[in-house]
């Protein structure tokens, strides 16, 4: 036990300037703009005139760009993680000059927000978990954690920072800003990460072999694979409400608004806890079982969000609890795709599950509306919410049970075991 502890520990010590890398690519590229929308919002439909109902259909754009996640994803594997981070670093930077440069048409905001969704996506967890992957083996839970903690770490200083600008001297000296921090994380992220690491396992392909069609077909009817993209969608089926409802959510079960307000924010905890707990976790135990706790907890704030309990306590608790899947299913998600596949294809296993998210939290979005203009209440919606949470957790649970792959999947899942 005393070695495995050196080794692990270890791999940090022989990887800490790929990790930084990967943790400042990833928290200074297209991320940013999840945190930012929210700050450029108002002074843009101030200026403009834009209507409120057209300027929130920016939020189906990542529909009509996810066919490019799995040709991104390709991409990297044929390249290698820095040439597709030079590819993201120079368009996303791109992108916040031409926002700045906008004339007022919306059309025009929806066209380099397309761009910057098509190529940004070469600067995400896509990318970056592959450089983690590549090179930690022991501590690969724990290192995947703290990558995936520097965008929100990264959003918590820069979000005030840009807001300040944008009050002081306006909102496209505020993009202008955005893409001189990006681009210089960007350079800073080539520059740490290292080039491309070839398989260690002799049964892993170099990332740049094709993939055959019989090689995709085997891949699709992949049990593992299935049932990994059905729990991702499950998983995140009730996204929409901790992206936006939460507080309306707490509203309704009686939480006063200031007290509601705090517990928001105890949902931030709950992200950081659950990333680094299942982090650490998934080094020391079965992934499967990490991901049927750290991803079925959730469930039970669900059903106490649903219940008629107003007790402020058990309203934070069942916040916190449903923090915990967010923090963990990235990690989750990007471990298990490490350890069932082959790593030199990772980032094309890895971008469907991306997809996968994507078209969960849309899914979302249209069963809350339906279920709210029935009833005018989340409470139905947050059951169901419960319901497809433990299904999600059940469907993770099971890859344990393909721990060899069928001859036709051989290739692409030749690692695949129980972990």
């Amino acid at each position: 036990m005393a070695s495995r502890n050196l080794g692990y520990f270890r791999e940090f010590t022989a990887h800490w300037p790929n990790l930084l890398g990967a943790t400042l690519g990833l928290a200074l590229g297209s991320a940013l703009n999840h945190y930012m929308t929210n700050l450029f919002a108002p002074p843009l439909i101030a200026e403009f005139g834009w209507d409120k109902s057209r300027f929130a259909l920016i939020g189906t754009l990542g529909l009509a760009t996810m066919l490019f996640i799995p040709v991104a994803g390709r991409f990297t594997d044929r390249f290698g993680a820095r040439v597709a981070a030079c590819v993201g670093f120079t368009a996303v930077p791109i992108s916040f000059l031409l926002f700045s440069m906008m004339d007022g048409r919306i059309g025009e905001f929806f066209a380099i927000t397309m761009f910057q969704h098509v190529f940004g996506v070469l600067t995400t967890t896509l990318v970056f978990t592959r450089v983690i992957v590549e090179r930690f083996n022991l501590a690969r839970g724990l290192a995947l954690s703290m990558v995936m903690s520097g965008a929100p770490l990264a959003g918590a200083v820069v979000v005030p920072l840009i807001g300040e600008v944008i009050d002081e001297e306006g909102w496209r000296t505020g993009y202008r800003v955005l893409a001189a921090i990006s681009a210089a994380g960007g350079i800073a992220a080539v520059s740490l990460i290292g080039g491309r690491v070839e398989a260690a396992a002799a049964t892993d392909r170099p990332g740049g072999a094709r993939i055959t069609r019989s090689e995709f077909a085997g891949l699709l009817r992949h049990p593992a694979f299935v049932l990994m993209i059905a729990g991702m969608f499950f998983c995140n089926f009730p996204q929409v409400i901790v992206s936006s409802q939460l507080k309306l959510v707490l509203l309704e079960s009686g939480a006063p608004g200031r007290l509601a307000t705090w517990i928001v924010s105890l949902y931030a905890v709950g992200v950081i806890i659950g990333r680094f707990i299942s982090g650490v976790a998934l080094d020391k135990i079965a992934p499967q079982k990490v991901a049927a706790v750290a991803l079925g907890l959730p469930a039970i704030g669900f059903v106490l969000l649903a219940s008629p309990i107003e007790t402020g306590w058990l309203l934070a608790g069942a916040v916190l609890l449903v923090g915990l899947a967010q923090g963990a299913e990235g990690d989750i998600g990007a471990f298990l795709t490490s350890r069932l596949f082959d790593v030199g294809q990772f980032s094309f296993i890895y971008s469907f599950l991306i997809a996968s998210m994507g078209l969960a939290m849309a899914a979302g979005s249209i069963v809350l509306s339906l279920t709210l203009g029935m009833t005018d209440r989340f409470t139905p919606f947050l059951l169901l919410a419960a319901a497809l949470t433990i299904v999600g957790a059940a469907c993770f649970y099971m890859t344990d049970r393909e721990r060899r792959p069928r001859p036709a999947t051989q290739a692409l899942g030749s690692r695949a075991k129980s972990g």
